[in-house]
């Protein structure tokens, strides 16, 4: 004879509030990945699924030369799809990048965006959006779930495999003055589709490939870490990594590695995922700093930062399983064999990586100033990324990181 339904109901309660281990999310995935050699053909087809007539293509100069901008419009023009190409994106947009962008969306009437390029051009296109749809200044959606309007469809088109933007609801604007960089995440600002076609990246010279591609390695790294972290989330975080580091060398080594680099764009569109659920932590709130008062490129400012971060936050056990789950994704190293010991041929191998991508190992080498070491860890303190590291970190902690990095290291080489 069955059990009365009230007493099922109040068992399934209390088993589903059981396993108090397991963290709590909500998934919600909001693009279409569309992976594979030559998928950006696919492109005008997707964009007409997206009810597409008239399409804003945002990109950058690099990428106009190197042919990739031409190419898409005449995929999307093939297709009976009026376009527009705003190619003047810079690295690390401000709101001076949206304002301009924005002025040739209005005046073309656009019902639909294209990014296409780097995580720079992703930026400016969901900033663009933003501004386009609901209005205001960019400052007005500094923060979560800002826009009350409804946003065009945005389908995204990488060609670097590093920030994983395509994969992510927040656009980081730069203020023009005062450099400030501001997170605008809302689910309305994620791409519907994003077309990941490995040929696109073969073109970034060598260095962007050292830097993109230390950034996705980063973010598999710190996903894998943050408080916010779960069980969800960790499958994209791992996955990333088992994609990312054996697959990281080869790019450096053989450019035109289409395996190598598919590797690459998948991992970081999956630490993109990854991210979208379990945010960062310390090290991109000590890399923005470097990058506001010194230039720093972005995957450099990342990399100089990450083993500190490691060590620092290694301190705390649960954390230390957590990388050490996490180095035995691609076989670094064994939890078995030590918690301890895993950690540190994690810091091992990633030495080896930021060496092989010739990323500086000093603070001093990019010119910083033991001086200006206090201004940016108050400022480091106050990122967003930093309230998700899995331990508390102040500004004094970031004064610590910041001093321990003008410490040259690079042992990894030799481990």
């Amino acid at each position: 004879m069955s059990k009365p339904a009230g007493n099922i109901r109040e068992g399934v309660e209390r088993d589903a509030s059981a396993p108090s281990g397991l963290p709590s999310f909500d998934y919600q995935p909001r693009t279409r990945l569309v992976f594979g050699v030559n998928s950006v053909e696919r492109a005008g087809e997707l964009a007409r699924e997206l009810g597409a007539q008239r399409l804003l293509v945002v990109t950058d100069r690099g990428i106009v030369t190197a042919g990739h901008a031409d190419r898409v419009e005449h995929i999307l023009q093939s297709c009976g799809l009026g376009v527009v190409v705003f190619g003047e994106t810079r690295e690390n947009p401000t709101t001076r990048d949206i304002d301009r962008c924005l002025e040739i969306a209005k005046s073309a009437g656009i019902d639909t965006i294209v990014g296409l390029g780097g995580g720079s051009s992703m930026d400016t296109a969901k900033g663009c959006n933003f501004l386009l749809t609901n209005g205001g200044r960019i400052q007005d959606y500094w923060g979560v779930g800002k826009a009350t309007k409804p946003m065009l469809p945005f389908l995204a088109i990488p060609t670097t495999a590093g920030t994983g933007s395509e994969c992510q609801s927040a656009a980081l604007i730069a203020d023009e003055h005062t450099h400030q960089k501001m997170a605008c995440l809302d689910p309305k600002a994620a791409a519907r589709i994003a077309v990941l076609d490995p040929v696109l990246t073969v073109s970034q010279p060598p260095l962007v490939s050292a830097h993109t591609g230390i950034d996705a390695i980063a973010h598999a790294v710190e996903t894998a870490v943050t408080k916010k972290r779960n069980n969800l989330s960790l499958m994209f975080s791992h996955e990333s990594f088992k994609l990312t580091v054996p697959g990281f060398p080869q790019v450096l080594s053989n450019p035109k590695d289409l395996e190598a680099r598919g590797r690459m764009l998948l991992g970081a569109a999956l630490a993109g995922t990854a991210i979208e659920n379990s945010m960062l932590g310390a090290v991109h709130a000590a890399a923005n700093p470097l990058t506001a008062h010194y230039g720093v490129v972005h995957g450099e400012a990342v990399g100089i930062m990450l083993p500190h971060v490691i060590r620092f936050n290694a301190k705390d056990t649960v954390t230390k399983r957590a990388y050490a789950e996490l180095a035995s994704a691609p076989e670094i190293a064994c939890v078995s064999d030590g918690l301890d010991a895993a950690v540190e041929a994690l810091i091992a191998r990633l030495e080896l990586l930021l060496n092989a991508a010739q990323i500086a190992r000093s603070l001093a080498d990019l010119g910083v100033k033991r001086s200006k070491i206090k201004v940016m860890a108050e400022e480091a303190a106050k990122q967003w990324t930093a309230s998700f590291n899995p331990r508390s970190v102040a500004a004094k902690d970031f004064e610590d990181l910041y001093d321990a990095a003008f410490e040259p290291r690079g042992d990894g080489d030799r481990a």
